[in-house]
């Protein structure tokens, strides 16, 4: 099958990126007042959507699961598996929400206990203000993020390989708004495409400030910009090969070599930390997240006028909106060969119950030395608010035996999460900007858009953290969340339609139906 580019998505996004550097560059405080009034602007008009919506995605998942949808095979009955369950799960899991459950899983809790939500009335440092950090970092970091992923990726897969619609955002929508929707087509990506990518330089960037402040505990002096740089090419290099590589090599080997890392260093700290304690708060918390789950779902502080939950929940719904649609392309790709019901297990049960472990040991463990720093002598709050979100983690690290070992690793662990996310995003970039991909080929946009992808990341994520600041990044990322965000709630629509008729699904047209498809590419 030939391929080419896809104009009307490629240049929308680059053109954007582009003009927004060049503007930070030319005014650099009124590009960010600008981007902050808009931000401000989308979280507080439209908060109440992004908590319903978020929720919604949760029940939804709920829904379809125990449905009979949840029989149905994607990509046929006689479809085959692109992926063993494990590699499958090891890809989930650390190219969506392990790169910041890797360090905001100790500095997060760290916020809330020491500064929780006025309208709430908690006293800072007490016990009801640690069982609040604990159960609001169940709900921000597991079962609601997993659903705004799994449920959009779903359907993507439904639609891409049972119906044999074209590689696209909108055709998450066809089955509603039949093959009219195909004239937006372009539109659609792009706008989803630059909230990928922006949310993509943003992370980028959020780790190569991570990965310079570990390397500057061994090489000494500031982070400047030739090191931020260093670091960046490093990471782009690393991620664009993994995905040029191919699924089967680069990112299944690399996902599964994270994945086990991870493992590792979680065991090493449940042992040797305060093993009971979080075993009880643990516990203890989640009941309290269960408890009262929809009234912290739905929190937007209107009533107190309290800004809290734009700093924090809604400002994360908006984010994990804004990486969604693209998400799903990929979530949805690799999927093939498998039940709707296999698909949500391992796209939102098995990776939210690991976060909820790491949460678990690793916040669990972040709180108790906050409420013991004077006996301990070590206060990770200060030293989050004196030196950064990226050395709490390292700093808890020190307080454990072997640190000169793992805190080595714990960096090269840093380094491999941020390569794997960054590279099936890289993967998925490509494929949205690529014609002629279809569920019969090899879903392989090339080398060259890969780098093009890779190249264009870099330099946003360079230029943004050296000279204007992550903030700005991720302000432009979040104006991607609304209109992705109601691209993903027009798009449950689809499965309210096949909800009413399962039969729909369970048949798979002929390659010449993809063969249509292809040629239907914007």
């Amino acid at each position: 099958m030939q391929t080419s580019l896809r104009p009307l998505v490629f240049w929308p996004t680059f053109l954007i990126l582009l003009a927004a550097v060049v503007a930070s560059y030319v005014d650099l405080d009124a590009f960010l007042a600008t981007a902050s009034a808009l931000n401000d602007a989308v979280l507080t008009n439209f908060s109440w959507l992004f908590s319903l919506g978020s929720l919604y995605l949760l029940i939804m998942a709920v829904v379809v699961y125990f449905s009979p949808i949840g029989r149905i095979r994607i990509g046929g009955r006689d479809a085959t598996p692109l992926l063993s369950r494990l590699r499958w799960f090891s890809i989930t899991l650390c190219t969506t929400l392990a790169v910041g459950v890797l360090f905001w899983t100790t500095a997060e809790p760290l916020y809330h206990f020491m500064g929780p939500p006025e309208s709430t009335g908690l006293e800072a440092g007490s016990g009801d203000a640690m069982l609040f950090a604990m159960s609001t970092m169940f709900l921000h970091w597991s079962f609601t993020p997993y659903a705004i992923y799994a449920v959009p990726a779903l359907i993507f897969a439904l639609a891409f390989y049972n119906l044999r619609l074209r590689f696209s955002i909108s055709s998450m929508l066809e089955p509603i708004f039949g093959p009219r929707v195909k004239r937006f087509g372009g539109l659609i990506d792009a706008i989803s495409l630059y909230a990928l990518v922006a949310g993509m330089a943003s992370s980028l960037g959020t780790g190569a400030l991570t990965l310079a402040g570990g390397a500057g505990q061994y090489l000494g002096g500031e982070t400047s910009p030739l090191r931020l740089g260093v670091i960046i090419a490093i990471i782009v290099v690393t991620f664009v090969l993994s995905a040029a590589s191919g699924l089967q090599k680069g990112i299944a080997r690399l996902s599964s070599l994270n994945a086990v890392l991870l493992a590792i260093l979680g065991v090493f700290m449940f042992i040797v930390g305060p093993t009971v304690f979080c075993l009880a708060l643990g516990v203890e918390s989640f009941g309290v997240y269960l408890d009262d789950f929809f009234t912290k779902s739905l929190f937007t502080g209107a009533a107190g006028n309290d800004q809290w939950p734009q700093w924090w929940s809604i400002f994360y719904w908006a984010v994990w909106f804004a990486w969604a649609p693209v998400a799903a392309l990929f979530l949805g790709k690799i999927s093939r060969g498998y039940t709707v019901r296999e698909f949500l297990r391992v796209n939102l049960l098995y990776p939210a119950l690991f976060a909820s472990v790491w949460i678990l040991i690793f916040s669990g463990t972040a709180l108790y030395f906050q409420a013991h720093a004077d006996t301990i002598g070590t206060d990770l709050y200060a030293v989050l608010n004196d030196r950064g979100v990226e050395n709490v983690l390292y700093e808890l690290f020190r307080q454990l035996p072997f640190s000169q070992v793992w805190i080595p690793l714990l960096l090269f662990i840093a380094y491999i999460s941020y390569v794997t996310a960054a590279d099936s995003q890289t993967d998925a970039i490509g494929n949205l900007c690529t014609r002629g991909l279809t569920a019969d080929s090899d879903l392989n946009a090339g080398v060259p858009m890969k780098v093009i992808w890779g190249v264009i990341v870099g330099v946003v994520s360079w230029v943004m953290v050296s000279f204007v600041g992550i903030d700005g990044i991720k302000m432009l990322s979040n104006l991607g969340g609304l209109p992705a965000m109601l691209i993903v709630l027009l798009a449950t629509g689809s499965l309210w339609v096949w909800l009413k008729h399962p039969e729909r699904l369970d048949t798979v047209p002929t390659r010449s139906t993809s063969s249509r498809a292809a040629k239907d590419d914007a």
